[in-house]
């Protein structure tokens, strides 16, 4: 198992013990919806290789990003399949929208924001599939924990990156995102998803 201490310091809470409550009581939505990130992870890649395409950093490790994202996609449904799990269409969470309405309009805020946004999005999927997997069957116990070295090493990728082009130090921009993430891993959704937070509990 990977060494996660930068990752979880740099995440601003750890995920709510409701919302694996939530996970655990809906296992085929779970897949559903890790499929869906899987995919939108590996088209947040290549939309910004073809946005900074005069930045071989980047590309070079964006390159890589994306197809890994695409072969745990592979994956996912490779497990749906077997499972009997139909992959339908959902409607996102409001996790990433609501982060990225915090981007700056101008560059180079504009790279830098979206790539710590993705530092955020690897690092909470890291750590949500390490609290996930003993609480799960053991092939997907093995295949969360699988991916917690590729989902570490993505968070510090999209870091070092926001760090390498920025032009002055990034520390308040990722205390900014820091305290919007915390709002919306804590704060109540009206459905799980993957980066939801815990569902609204309903007066009975």
């Amino acid at each position: 198992m990977p060494d996660l201490r930068h990752l979880l310091a740099f995440l601003p809470c750890p995920t709510p013990d409701a919302w694996l409550q939530n996970a655990l009581a809906a296992p085929d939505l779970l897949l559903i919806d890790h499929a869906n990130c899987e995919k939108k992870a590996a088209g947040t890649a290549m939309n910004l290789l073809y946005r900074y395409v005069d930045k071989p950093e980047l590309l070079q490790r964006m390159s890589r990003l994306a197809r890994e994202e695409l072969r745990h996609f592979e994956q996912v449904l490779s497990i749906m399949t077997a499972r009997g799990i139909d992959y339908v269409q959902t409607t996102p969470a409001r996790y990433a929208g609501a982060l990225h309405k915090h981007v700056r309009t101008f560059e180079p805020a504009k790279l830098i924001d979206t790539l710590i946004i993705g530092a955020f999005i690897e690092a909470r999927s890291c750590e949500r599939f390490a609290r996930l997997a003993p609480l799960l069957d053991d092939e997907l116990k093995k295949f969360y924990l699988g991916l917690l070295a590729s989902e570490a090493r993505h968070f510090q990728h999209y870091l070092q990156l926001a760090e390498f082009y920025a032009d002055k130090p990034i520390q308040e921009r990722v205390e900014f995102f820091a305290a919007r993430e915390r709002e919306l891993i804590e704060g109540a959704d009206t459905e799980f998803r993957f980066h939801s937070g815990p569902l609204l509990e309903r007066a009975a």
